[in-house]
């Protein structure tokens, strides 16, 4: 790859990057452990709803197949799991890229 090109997607990367920062960091205050608490825990109880789904369901059908309704049951569960692990994630992501700031932790030097 040209030096041009590689100073462009360096450029195109800074720029992403401050974009993101500048329209995502003024939304969510910093962030710290505790404050994400209520994000793990929401991801952890939809987990669990889903398991207990798939459980319950297996339990019920014994060895029949599930009706369209146990199925649309399942399927909502998976898609509030899959949707709330997927937003849980994007916060981390955007933590790793430096969009969000973080809380120093006091007494730790940092």
């Amino acid at each position: 790859m040209s030096i041009d090109k590689n100073r462009l997607l360096l450029e195109l990367s800074k720029t992403i990057s401050d974009i993101n920062y500048d329209i995502i960091n003024p939304s969510i205050s910093a962030l710290n452990v505790e404050g994400l608490q209520p994000i793990l825990q929401l991801v952890a109880r939809a987990r669990a709803a889903y398991l207990k789904e798939i459980y319950d369901l297996a339990n019920d059908v014994g060895d029949a197949l599930p009706s369209k309704q146990q199925m649309t049951k399942l399927t909502k569960s998976r898609e509030m799991y899959e949707e709330l692990l997927g937003a849980a994630q994007a916060v981390e992501v955007a933590v790793e890229r430096g969009y969000l700031d973080v809380e120093s932790r006091q007494g730790s030097g940092e």
